[in-house]
């Protein structure tokens, strides 16, 4: 068999696989989704469980994206220490991006540009990775366990230190590859160069699917959530200098990010105050916290238009249209409005929008985006070629049978994690004398009330996914120093302040 007819076989099979795997994932979603919007966690577990069998290790990098969720939810029930463990065993499928960097298995590489993107064991985002150690060291604060949240909050905020290098040293690594192989004038490798290269190209995507400079983005990749709760954390457990700069460092960061927020503004100044002895810790009175993770985050749809390649005819180069599919994110639901926080004095304190997911995602995509092109372009004109060269030894039945393949195998990766929340609110407030808080829903009616720790500084995490959900309300000593206290409002929907210890 010759090498074009064990392409075309390859092509075709993988087709297959391509179609089965797709069609999975988008059930395994759905059946997530039906049961996550709801708050019914035990059935969204069950929809993204995998069986390992017993002694064998699991393997991580095939079942990243259900690992992902599954840490979620462990956190979102309570138990913690599963959940830290289920991150642990996430992280070690993520070490692409610490170690191996830009390199691509060759097995993968060629499924990706045979087939596409879905075929590759799933690559998790840089700020799904600073969101595992975000919510790894508060699942360990939530137990009690300050050591080991102190060296999650430093991870997170290393991985965002460490993210535009390594986006830039992804894109120089493919252009290189790609240069290295289109030295040959006829290779595929040269006329992706040239394909990328075409204006009528970015034209095509600009019209088609958004130019990605016109994107809303951040001026550079941060997860202003984690970044935030990196500096409430060494706020509240400074030991020197050092660590007030680091909470200053921190919450001035993510208030210049989002300007209008008051709240961003009054913590950076509280962080700065701390660290140059303007104020006075022992004077500060105990300080609450409120984080509300709001809604449903962006999911990935695709975009598929025809886009021009250029190909050889003879000697010369002509354009040829041919299919191409991006991922796309879009928005999903939130809840609406805010959370009330109402305290002794009968007052209530609204939390303001700090952050949201969407455009945390879009500012790493568009760092990502030259790679996502270059494989889907890659692709494609490998196809082409294929179709091409179908029609001249096959004629009319050969190009229809290739252009069958392709149309089959042309889909963007759709992946992503979704258990991530469309935005964050925050709020502060001087604990109540009583150690009594209620919370409000967006009507303004009672969620649930809350006995606060007599601890210097107290964190309430509240994650809600859609008004359909109960609020999940866990109670944290941000020093760490006793477990969490665990909630779900309005309390007729579930079983209320249940002790975390598991």
């Amino acid at each position: 068999m010759n090498l074009f007819n064990q392409s075309i076989l390859a092509v075709g099979v993988a087709a297959l696989v391509s179609g089965c795997s797709s069609f999975q994932h988008r059930n395994q979603m759905s059946s997530f989704n039906t049961a996550y919007s709801t708050g019914d966690y035990e059935n969204a577990l069950n929809a993204v469980s995998f069986e390992t069998s017993e002694g064998e290790a699991v393997d991580t990098e095939g079942h990243l994206l259900e690992l992902l969720h599954q840490g979620e939810l462990y956190r979102l029930t309570g138990q913690y220490q599963k959940a830290a463990d289920t991150f642990d065993l996430a992280e070690e499928g993520m070490k692409y991006l610490d170690t191996e960097g830009v390199v691509e298995e060759a097995a993968e590489g060629f499924m990706a540009v045979m087939v596409n993107d879905s075929e590759r064991d799933y690559e998790a985002l840089m700020s799904e990775a600073v969101l595992v150690n975000t919510y790894k060291g508060l699942a360990f604060l939530a137990a009690g366990n300050n050591e080991y949240a102190r060296i999650e909050f430093n991870r997170a905020n290393d991985r965002t230190r460490r993210a535009v290098e390594y986006f830039q040293k992804e894109i120089e690594a493919q252009q290189t590859a790609l240069d290295e192989q289109a030295e040959d004038e006829e290779s595929n490798a040269s006329l992706v160069n040239n394909s990328l290269n075409n204006e009528d190209l970015h034209t095509a995507i600009a019209e088609n699917y958004g130019a990605p400079s016109s994107w809303s983005v951040f001026p550079e990749f941060i997860v202003p959530s984690a970044t935030y709760l990196h500096g409430l954390y060494f706020l509240a457990n400074a030991s020197s200098g050092a660590d007030y700069e680091r909470a200053a460092t921190s919450l001035k960061r993510v208030a210049e990010m989002n300007p209008d927020s008051s709240i961003l503004r009054a913590d950076a100044e509280l962080a700065v105050g701390l660290s140059t002895g303007s104020v006075s810790r022992s004077e500060l009175g105990a300080q609450v916290w409120i984080v509300y993770e709001n809604g449903l985050g962006p999911v990935l749809e695709e975009s598929r238009f025809d886009v021009p390649l250029l190909l050889f005819h003879g000697n010369q180069h002509a354009p040829a249209y041919f299919g191409l599919a991006l991922p796309k994110y879009s928005s999903r639901q939130a809840v609406p409005g805010t959370i009330g926080v109402v305290g002794d004095e009968g007052e209530s304190i609204e939390t303001e929008r700090i952050s949201d997911m969407g455009t945390v995602i879009r500012t790493e995509m568009k760092e990502r985006f030259p790679g996502v092109l270059a494989r889907a372009v890659t692709s494609a004109v490998i196809k082409a070629v294929l179709q091409n060269e179908a029609s001249e030894q096959f004629g009319i039945v050969g190009q229809l049978g290739a252009a069958a393949l392709t149309a089959a195998t042309t889909q963007a990766d759709l992946r992503g994690w979704q258990a991530m929340p469309d935005h964050w609110q925050a709020a502060r407030l001087d604990r109540p004398e009583s150690g009594t808080l209620t919370l409000m829903d967006h009507h303004g009616s009672v969620l649930g009330n809350l006995d606060l720790p007599d601890r210097p500084f107290t964190l309430v995490y509240v994650k809600r996914p859609t008004t359909l959900a109960p609020a999940t309300v866990i109670t944290m000593d941000l020093q760490g120093k006793s477990e969490a206290t665990f909630a779900r409002f309005p309390e007729e929907t579930e079983q209320t302040q249940v002790s975390s210890a598991q």
